[in-house]
């Protein structure tokens, strides 16, 4: 597999609350409702069906309305909040769907939408099947694949990435290190190469910064927010209560850092657990780490700076390239070291990186990143991003920092490679039991029944 892959494949613009059950069925129904545009006007029904962990978690997930949102024409980076309402609340008013807003059929979620939870395809567990039938009886039927990170592949039809042009093609990092050793770059000189073969230099740089200027709006808006997520698990947000505890101190903590840390990461979670405008980083469900410590090179280090935010973002984007290609950032396929843990690296790197970490550095503070989240499971409770997810956000994002100091205050030598790591991952991933991928069959999903 060649690596095409786009730091704004990694990085997407969308909605909460999880990037394989939310944006994935989103844009799958988005994608099935332009291909049968032609014949829009003949549709009669639809029916869909959910597989895998969609059907096991997917309600908790808002897999319905993210359904209904994809039919109505709605895409995840570009629907407004505002919009969603209106359109699930007319959904469940009327038992009906405006079709890419152009054809009103009937469309009662609890009879159009099937979860199987019985059957499992063989190339990703997170399948989800649209079948529109004509006025004529003849039927139109499509499978798309949900896997991890809001990347949709259609049954049959290779994985289309963002870049068509690269200056340099790496599907290791061994191979990603030789190519900063003979050109004498550095990880994210690769990265903004490539992105720079298809886009101008400028375009690019604000594309990164306005990503970071969304996630810091995502930690803004969590911060001030009150009251419960969601009327589910009754949670309350923790974010604007450790905000205000933090800011009434009156006496010097050595370790209000982590407590700033842990509100970035908090903040970011409880927006996304509530369906509001994120960043997938490179999933919905570890959507916090990544925000958490790009905010924390801003706020508490020397020197930050525009061109250190790009460094970070860009030198985070090749590590869940390299995580993408040979393992998976799929909860439902690997567990949540495939999330949390992937983010985790991810950020390491990108610290390291923006601190002025060299390329053997970052690759070692990703390793040790990762490292330290194999085995990680996913047991969400109720099939929630809140439990476990929202704390394990910060968690990561802590040892994220830690891994990058360990890093940047060593030498480049190092025992374990990046590779070696993701490698261990992926056969991790695939000797664990599917009660904790993203499931909700085991773990604290089946231990926490008191909520």
């Amino acid at each position: 597999m060649t690596n095409s892959l786009s730091i704004f494949d990694i990085f997407k613009i969308g909605i909460g609350p999880s990037s394989s059950h939310t944006v994935g069925p989103m844009v799958s129904a988005n994608n099935f409702v332009s291909y049968i545009s032609k014949n829009i006007l003949s549709i009669k029904s639809i029916k869909v069906e959910l597989f895998g962990s969609l059907s096991h978690t997917g309600f908790g997930h808002k897999i319905v309305d993210a359904i209904i949102l994809g039919l109505s024409g709605e895409k995840p980076s570009t629907v407004k909040i505002e919009d969603i309402k209106t359109i699930i609340s007319n959904n469940k008013d009327s038992n009906q769907i405006n079709l890419n807003k152009i054809k009103t059929i009937k469309f009662k979620s609890s009879e159009s939408i099937i979860f199987n939870k019985e059957k499992v395809f063989d190339f990703h567990s997170n399948t989800i099947t649209f079948e529109a039938t004509l006025q004529n009886a003849d039927k139109i039927k499509k499978t798309y694949y949900s896997i991890g990170g809001g990347f949709v592949v259609e049954d049959g039809v290779e994985e289309k990435p963002t870049n068509i042009n690269h200056k340099f093609f790496f599907n290791t990092s061994a191979e990603l290190l030789e190519i900063c050793k003979s050109n004498d770059i550095n990880i994210y000189d690769v990265v903004l190469e490539n992105e720079f073969m298809n886009l101008s230099k400028t375009d690019v740089k604000n594309k990164i910064l306005n990503i970071s200027k969304t996630m810091d709006e995502c930690i803004e808006n969590g911060i001030h927010k009150t009251g419960k997520i969601d009327s589910i698990l009754g949670l309350n947000r923790k974010a604007n209560t450790l905000y205000k505890s933090l800011k009434a101190k009156e006496v010097y903590d050595p370790l209000e850092l982590m407590d700033w840390v842990n509100i970035f990461a908090i903040s970011v979670c409880e927006e996304n657990a509530s369906g509001s405008k994120i960043v997938t980083a490179p999933t919905n469900g570890a959507a916090g780490i990544i925000p958490a410590v790009l905010k924390y090179y801003k706020k508490f280090t020397n020197s930050s700076n525009d061109e250190g935010v790009i460094k970070f973002l860009a030198t985070s984007s090749a590590i869940g390239m390299l995580f993408k290609i040979n393992s998976s950032i799929s909860g439902a396929e690997v567990g949540c070291q495939g999330e949390v843990g992937v983010a985790c690296s991810m950020a390491a790197a990108g610290l390291t990186a923006a601190l002025g970490g060299t390329p053997k550095q970052i690759e070692n503070a990703a390793e040790i990143g990762m490292e330290h989240n194999l085995g990680l499971t996913c047991d969400p409770v109720k099939g929630l991003v809140q439990i476990p997810c929202i704390e394990r956000n910060s968690m990561g994002a802590i040892k994220a920092i830690n891994a990058s100091r360990l890093s940047l205050n060593t030498d480049d030598t190092h025992k374990v490679t990046l590779d070696q790591v993701i490698k261990t991952m992926n056969e991790t991933g695939k000797s664990m039991s599917k009660i904790y991928k993203e499931t909700s069959l085991g773990g604290l999903a089946v231990n926490v029944v008191e909520c």
